[in-house]
């Protein structure tokens, strides 16, 4: 088992992995050299990187219509930063069962608070809330 603070910095990677390729296009495999090549602070988890940003990358349009059914306005219309976080938080309730739901809203509450706009926390946590609460009814 990982330290948590491993995967928190990964998440935090990856956000900043997912926000680059929302507004450059870069492939998973470009964003991955990226950050082996210059790794954030107190190093990060290559293969849960992967997971991550490769995920969303290849499954963002499933993800986006799981997430638009909780959302006020089209995801393509949401902040870049907030579209990046629940996409990454709805990738990880889907497929990712063996990580607790609680610690993947609790992770991305986080993210909004640092990244996003001022009350961009509460909308990502109702929002994931409700996701996590379809995709995983237990």
């Amino acid at each position: 088992m990982m330290r948590r603070g491993i995967r928190s910095r990964t998440r935090r990677a990856a956000l900043q992995a997912l926000y680059q390729w929302q507004m450059t296009g870069h492939t998973a495999e470009e964003l991955h050299a990226q950050f082996k090549e210059s790794p954030p602070p107190g190093g990060f988890d290559p293969v849960f990187f992967d997971a991550l940003v490769g995920g969303v990358i290849i499954d963002f349009e499933i993800l986006d219509t799981e997430i638009a059914s909780f959302t006020d306005r089209p995801v393509t219309e949401l902040d870049p930063v907030e579209r990046a976080i629940l996409r990454m938080g709805a990738h990880e309730l889907r497929s990712m069962e063996d990580i607790p739901w609680r610690t993947v809203i609790t992770e991305a509450v986080e993210l909004a608070r640092t990244f996003g706009a001022d009350q961009s926390h509460k909308y990502v946590n109702g929002v994931l809330d409700r996701v996590a609460r379809r995709l995983r009814p237990d």
